[in-house]
């Protein structure tokens, strides 16, 4: 199934909460609690995707640096042959933490040649034929990957769609450098996903023109790691949230799926309940003065990136 032939209204699942035990959502003490073995987040990973599914979600996004997620979302797809879900992940970082909450490096990133032959292989093992999109993770401006003609010719050479992340106050810049990038005069990229959502707009400009370039737009971060949802939500979210009969993480997410160059938003829930709850963003219609509400919560990249970087792994 091709990612843009979705089912809309289009939300993902994302596995980067999930897939190891540190991450910087906030909350996540009370969202996953003191167990976070090996067993405990493949089981927690493998009752996500199954909740994920039978509410109708069949986009799943997953990475070499986010712990084991790749080999937890495999083993469900085992356990589920023939399941109809679109598999995309990433590489670029390689994980680091050891199984930790308090490593001094959670990931470290490398987009070289030698970087991705070797992923692929990981992701391969892994995922084999299920993988249905391989992006390069958090490109920036000054990313190798942008420039590295050897990397883009054995990109165009995988028989898997590529496409790429983006991350960081430059977020446009790197989306429209990326846009430039051809192969034997072929665009190189199917999919960009960047963080959007209603504290970080910056990219949409360059969102729209990916979208108009024949792009799958994939949002994520649409909650800001916890900073749109539920009490640490700013007041404007909250009101609307009460006024609409859903919380303020079901806002947040429609805010993007209201845009119109949208193709797929991603949960970051770490239990059902938060699914379920992301979820009902679907069902929300937002008018004009609730979304000139939201507009006005921007902050400017600057600050917007130097919070995120501040918050700790928890």
């Amino acid at each position: 199934m091709p990612l843009t032939t979705l089912p809309a209204p289009h939300l993902g699942l994302g596995l980067a909460a999930v897939g190891r035990p540190g991450y910087i959502n906030l909350g996540r003490d009370r969202d996953l609690g003191e167990d976070r073995s090996v067993d405990a987040l493949r089981a927690r990973t493998h009752d996500l995707l199954t909740a994920a599914y039978d509410q109708g979600v069949r986009y799943l996004d997953a990475a070499r640096s986010y712990g084991r997620s790749e080999e937890f979302l495999a083993e469900w797809l085992r356990a589920n042959p023939g399941i109809d879900v679109v598999v995309g992940s990433k590489w670029g970082y390689t994980y680091t933490a050891d199984w930790t909450t308090t490593a001094e490096k959670h990931e470290v990133k490398d987009h070289t040649l030698a970087t991705y032959d070797r992923q692929r292989a990981e992701t391969a093992e892994l995922l084999g034929a299920r993988l249905d999109l391989y992006q390069i993770h958090s490109v920036t401006p000054d990313s190798p990957a942008l420039t590295d003609k050897a990397l883009h010719e054995r990109l165009a050479a995988s028989e898997t769609p590529v496409g790429f992340s983006t991350s960081g106050p430059a977020q446009a810049d790197a989306i429209r450098a990326a846009l430039e990038i051809e192969v034997d005069g072929k665009p190189l990229f199917r999919t960009v996903q960047s963080t959007y959502n209603a504290l970080e707009t910056s990219a949409a400009p360059a969102l729209a023109e990916a979208h108009a370039a024949g792009l799958t737009v994939i949002v994520k971060e649409g909650m800001a790691n916890g900073r749109l949802a539920g009490d640490t939500a700013p007041p404007a979210v909250r009101e609307l949230a009460e006024e609409t009969g859903v919380g303020p993480d079901a806002i947040a997410l429609a805010w993007i799926l209201h845009q119109p160059w949208t193709g797929v938003v991603l949960s970051g829930a770490a239990t059902k309940a938060q699914l379920t709850a992301n979820l009902q963003a679907r069902t929300i219609t937002l008018d004009e003065p609730r979304l000139a509400t939201l507009a006005t919560l921007a902050e400017t990249p600057a600050q917007y990136w130097s919070t995120r970087s501040a918050l700790p792994w928890h």
